[in-house]
């Protein structure tokens, strides 16, 4: 997995003005229906901790790139486990999670999987430590609709990447879900506020495990 220290420093700082023009209130809204066992997939700096409610359990956060989890390290440290909940890192990527089958009740996937490596891996794996029932919450960029929009995130697919920690905007992430047998619970268009145009497009919503 690629290292991005300069991407790791400057993260919150890209992300601050889409914050709090209502992506702060997207997470919140998302994480409400996050219960038991949790898993969160490439948590990075860690901006999803103080969302997290009482309803979960024990909360496994993943993340491959050591710059980014060091500073989620240092905001825990800070600010302490989301509602004093047992609460672990571990530096490990979406492709091969180090759980046995059926771990958790809830996955947590918040712009994450536009970073992935191989997003197919990434989300059978994330299938498999879920149980049968198991939730898969989801807050993702995604490729738009139209020619036009499409065509430009194409375009700008490789130099964004290389400035934003290997960030696809053009990945067509809810088909993937459904591809990797994931039900699809619901699943919202929306957009990403306060963002450049290639990023706008975005789904939150909930997929789950098949019984």
């Amino acid at each position: 997995m690629p290292e991005h220290p300069h991407f790791a420093r400057f993260y919150e700082r890209m992300l601050s003005g889409t914050e709090k023009a209502g992506l702060a209130d997207m997470r919140r809204d998302l994480l409400a229906g996050a219960e038991g066992r949790t898993i969160e997939i490439g948590a990075g700096t860690g901006l999803n901790l103080p969302y997290y409610t009482t309803s979960v359990s024990h909360l496994t956060l993943t993340e491959p790139d050591p710059h980014m989890a060091r500073r989620m390290r240092e905001r825990l440290a800070s600010d302490g486990p989301p509602a004093g909940m047992e609460t672990e890192v571990l530096e490990a990527g979406a492709e091969a999670l180090p759980f046995e089958d059926e771990s958790f009740d809830t996955a947590v996937a918040t712009l994450v999987l536009c970073t992935v490596p191989e997003i197919q891996a990434s989300l059978s794996e994330i299938r498999r430590v879920l149980v049968e029932g198991g939730a898969l919450l989801v807050l993702e960029h995604i490729r738009g609709e139209g020619p036009v929009r499409s065509w430009w995130q194409d375009r700008l697919d490789r130099p964004w990447g290389a400035v934003a920690g290997g960030c696809h905007p053009n990945r067509p992430t809810a088909d993937r879900l459904a591809e990797a047998g994931f039900w699809i619970d619901s699943m919202e268009p929306t957009e990403m506020p306060k963002a450049p145009p290639w990023m706008k497009p975005m789904i939150v919503g909930r997929a789950s495990r098949p019984r």
